[in-house]
C-alpha cells in the first residue's frame, strides 16, 4: 500500500496567449450558470480520454490532468460572475472539475449500485479510497474532495472519527478505531469511540458496516447473523452498497477488506441476501491492486 497518494507523474499546465486579444475590463461578463456545465463537460471528456489512452496514470493524476481543459473553458468565458454580479474565481471551475471527474471514476470503477444514495460522509470515505488508493494522502486533497460532495471534513473529524491528521496528511480510520468494544460493559467503553455496536440504528451507512465488521470479528459468524437480523440489514440497500463498495476500493491486505469479505460469504451472505459479482473477491482484482489506470 502506498504511504501517500501523491501523483506519480509530473503534470504541466501551460498558459498560451489567445489568438484574439481580449480586454477583460471591458468584456461582457459571462454568468457562472452558463459556463458551469461547460467546465464539467470539459473535465469529464478529458478524464475519459485519459482513461482510454492507456497511459500509466493514477486516479489522482486523472483529476489533475482535467484541470487544463477546464481552465481553458473558464478563460474563454472570462470574466465570469454569479447571479449577484460577484466575480467567480478560477478555483470554482476546478472544484467543478474535481467533482465531475470523481463521478467519471465512480462510473468507471465501482460496480456497487446506490453509491449516490448514501449519506455524504460514507460517500466521501469511499471516494477517498477510490481516488487516492491509500489510507493516507494529502489533507488538502481530502478537503477538496469533501467540498465536492458537501462534506466539511474538519467538522466531521471529532464526531465521526473517520480520519486523523498527521502533519500535512489525512489518514482514513478503519473499524477498529471507530467501534466500541462489544465485549466490554457499556459503562467501561471509551466515550471517544463514536459507533456503539449495541445500537439498533446508525446515522451513517459506514457505521453500520464497521459495526458489523466488529461484531463478526469479536463474536463470530453466528452472533453476527443474529445481530444483522435484529437490524434488518438484509433489506438495507445502503448497508449492501457500502459493503460492496468497500470490497472494491480497499486493498486486500487491509483488515477491513478481509472482514468485509467474511461478511459477504457464508451464512452472513445469506442473511444479507447479497448478489455481488464474484470479481470483487478475486485475488488479482484490479479494483484493489492500487496500480495505474492502464492496468484497469
Amino acid at each position: 500500500m502506498r504511504e501517500s497518494a501523491s501523483a506519480d507523474s509530473t503534470l504541466l499546465l501551460t498558459g498560451r496567449k489567445p489568438h484574439q486579444e481580449r480586454d477583460p475590463e471591458n468584456a461582457v461578463p459571462t454568468l457562472w450558470n452558463d459556463v458551469k456545465s461547460d467546465t464539467r463537460s470539459a473535465a469529464k471528456n478529458a478524464a475519459r480520454d485519459l482513461i482510454d489512452s492507456g497511459l500509466s496514470l493514477t486516479k489522482t493524476d486523472v483529476i489533475i490532468s482535467a484541470f487544463g481543459p477546464t481552465l481553458r473553458v473558464f478563460a474563454d468565458a472570462y470574466p465570469v460572475v454569479d447571479d449577484e454580479d460577484n466575480k467567480v474565481p478560477p478555483r470554482r471551475a476546478l472544484e467543478e472539475a474535481r467533482e465531475a471527474v470523481t463521478q467519471v471514476l465512480v462510473d468507471e470503477y465501482l460496480e456497487a449500485e446506490g453509491i449516490g444514495d448514501l449519506d455524504d460522509i460514507t460517500e466521501w470515505y469511499i471516494l477517498c479510497w477510490l481516488v487516492h488508493e491509500s489510507d493516507t494522502f494529502s489533507y488538502d486533497e481530502g478537503l477538496q474532495l469533501g467540498y465536492g460532495i458537501g462534506v466539511d471534513v474538519d467538522d466531521i473529524k471529532r464526531s465521526t472519527k473517520t480520519w486523523r491528521k498527521s502533519r500535512g496528511d489525512m489518514s482514513l480510520r478503519g473499524h477498529t478505531d471507530r467501534v466500541q468494544n462489544a465485549n466490554e460493559k457499556p459503562e467501561n467503553r471509551s466515550s471517544r469511540t463514536p459507533v456503539n455496536p449495541d445500537d439498533l440504528s446508525f446515522g451513517l451507512a459506514l457505521d453500520k458496516v464497521h459495526a458489523a465488521m466488529h461484531i463478526y470479528d469479536v463474536k463470530g459468524e453466528s452472533a453476527c447473523c443474529d445481530w444483522l437480523r435484529e437490524r434488518n440489514f438484509g433489506s438495507d440497500s445502503t448497508f449492501k452498497a457500502t459493503l460492496q463498495a468497500l470490497l472494491q476500493v480497499l486493498p486486500h491486505d487491509h483488515e477491513d477488506w478481509e472482514l468485509a469479505r467474511d461478511l459477504a460469504v457464508g451464512r452472513t451472505r445469506d442473511v444479507l441476501d447479497l448478489d455481488f459479482s464474484p470479481n470483487v473477491f478475486a485475488e488479482d482484482s484490479q479494483q484493489t491492486q492500487q496500480t495505474g489506470i492502464d492496468d484497469y
